[in-house]
């Protein structure tokens, strides 16, 4: 689903009204303000979605300034619907990285979310980690002055609950290289120090074509914007799907940091991101190579574990008699089976049951650490 679209919780759908009038309330009793629309703050002079750049950006690393890593010290915030914050979730556990930092997911507000990112499964829609009501609590704690959307995925530092970092476009990275020493003992190596490069530039690539490319479509206010993100989309899916005719995943035999993020937004496209585009050049499984792929990865349980088919595609209840092929069918939509049908993409590998590439014995951190390079995207200025 689109990040900045309401759902409603699998689980709470029933028990729980978060209504406009009490989130008003709880926004007027801690100073949040409501949160900037796309479609209007977002959106250049052709009708463009310019999606805003990440707010903090400061790197995980050793020098004077940089964030240090530590266990325990950190709480990161993911929305179920948002792939950009599905990324950290799925790597913190596939790293184990579960008790060097805790997690806490985020509803939107109200019925109509006018104030963003809060907590509306938790006891007074407070989060027990942090004490706060409103995900844009910890934006201004970290920046008073700060005027746009409160994004996840946010790392926040507990000891003053302000956010650290929000670059999706490099906290998996960070994740994978500064978090290492407090990764589990068997922990994959999903970005290799001899490819980090090659990874970092297709990346910088899925984010406009792939990723992004939703929101471009789903955003933009003109026809030729529309048709410049849907060409790039159709592209890129025909490319990546050449690519992965002979190689199991996007960089050969072992999943990477690059799989992880061709995976979140392909497992929404069948399920939530049709609905807000036009007609479709193919759905994702109409990809022969791409759909078995993305079963490939379904098989691993981090994977699995952080993917929430019916959550992300339920979608609320409207008056009338014409009903939207997902709020008339959600309920009946076997996700796990058609997501675990068998596929043989095993067959391209030379490890046929190892789907990671494992860290040599006698590796010290020191040996695997590099500086992150940042992301083009970061750049201000930078445009698709």
């Amino acid at each position: 689903m689109a990040c900045g679209e309401s759902f409603i919780k699998e689980d709470i759908k029933e028990s729980v009204i978060y209504s406009d009038e009490l989130a008003k309330a709880d926004a007027a009793e801690r100073n949040v303000p409501p949160r900037p629309q796309e479609i209007k703050a977002e959106i250049n002079e052709r009708g463009a979605f310019i999606r805003q750049p990440n707010r903090f950006t400061t790197p995980f690393g050793d020098n004077e300034g940089d964030l240090k890593a530590e266990s325990g010290r950190y709480h990161l915030f993911w929305a179920k619907g948002c792939h950009w914050s599905n990324r950290a979730s799925i790597t913190r556990e596939l790293l184990g990285l579960e008790d060097a930092i805790s997690i806490s997911i985020v509803d939107h507000t109200g019925e109509s979310n006018t104030y963003g990112w809060g907590f509306t499964d938790q006891p007074n829609r407070t989060d027990a980690v942090t004490g706060l009501k409103f995900l844009t609590e910890a934006y201004l704690k970290a920046d008073p002055d700060y005027k746009g959307r409160a994004t996840v995925p946010a790392l926040v530092d507990k000891e003053t609950l302000k956010v650290v970092n929000n670059d999706y476009h490099r906290l998996t990275n960070y994740l994978e290289v500064n978090f290492r020493e407090f990764q589990s003992p068997d922990a994959p190596d999903i970005y290799p120090k001899d490819l980090r490069g090659e990874i970092d530039r297709l990346n910088d690539w899925l984010f406009p074509n792939i990723n992004n490319a939703h929101y471009r479509m789903a955003f933009c206010q003109s026809l030729v914007a529309y048709n410049e993100a849907y060409d790039d989309f159709f592209s890129a899916m025909d490319k990546l799907d050449k690519r992965l005719e002979n190689n199991r995943f996007l960089f050969g035999d072992y999943v990477t940091d690059s799989d992880i993020r061709f995976f979140v937004t392909l497992a929404r496209w069948d399920s939530y991101y049709y609905k807000n585009l036009g007609p479709q050049q193919k759905r994702m499984v109409d990809h022969k190579n791409i759909w078995a792929y993305a079963r490939d990865l379904y098989e691993i349980p981090a994977f699995k574990n952080n993917t929430y088919f019916k959550d992300f595609s339920r979608v609320p209840s409207k008056p009338g008699i014409f009903k939207s092929y997902n709020e008339r069918f959600v309920d009946q939509i076997d996700f796990e089976g058609l997501w675990s049908a068998p596929q043989d993409r095993k067959k391209l590998s030379r490890t046929p049951d190892e789907k990671f590439l494992r860290h040599p014995k006698g590796e010290t951190i020191e040996e695997y650490k590099t500086v992150i390079n940042p992301s083009r995207w970061n750049i201000p200025g930078a445009e698709v």
